[in-house]
């Protein structure tokens, strides 16, 4: 198969909010930080850990339609995206401790645990671990 993923995005209320967050909380990288204009900033991130060359896009809500839909999902409680882990409790303790506030707490849902947080940015992230 020739497809590969390599981009994904998430929507964010303020792109440098979403920048400290997501890098000096979650342990993310930063990989681009471009001014494309108008104010806007093409900014992405990326694990440490995981593939360099896959990157999170912190994309700036101001299409109306990306933020009615960002504020539909977070009334609804449904993340925006989710974020693979090794140790699901290590990363909750390691993340709550870091300030971060979870809506929900390692809970078992079938062959994954999966805990989920808000981003200070508009959106709820979910974090899961694969069970054996």
């Amino acid at each position: 198969m020739s497809l590969k993923i390599k981009l994904n995005s998430v929507i964010v209320d303020n792109q440098d909010k979403a920048l400290k967050f997501y890098t000096d909380v979650l342990g993310f990288a930063k990989c681009r930080d471009i001014d494309v204009g108008g104010g806007f900033r093409w900014i992405t991130v990326f694990a440490p850990d995981g593939h360099h060359d896959v990157e999170l896009a912190l994309e700036p809500n101001v299409n109306p339609a990306g933020k009615t839909y960002q504020a539909a999902l977070f009334e609804q409680n449904i993340p925006a995206t989710a974020f693979e882990v090794e140790d699901i409790d290590a990363e909750h303790q390691r993340l709550k401790a870091r300030g971060v506030v979870f809506t929900t707490t390692p809970t078992q849902m079938g062959p994954v645990s999966i805990a989920v947080f808000a981003d200070t940015c508009g959106n709820l992230i979910q974090i899961y671990q694969a069970l054996n």
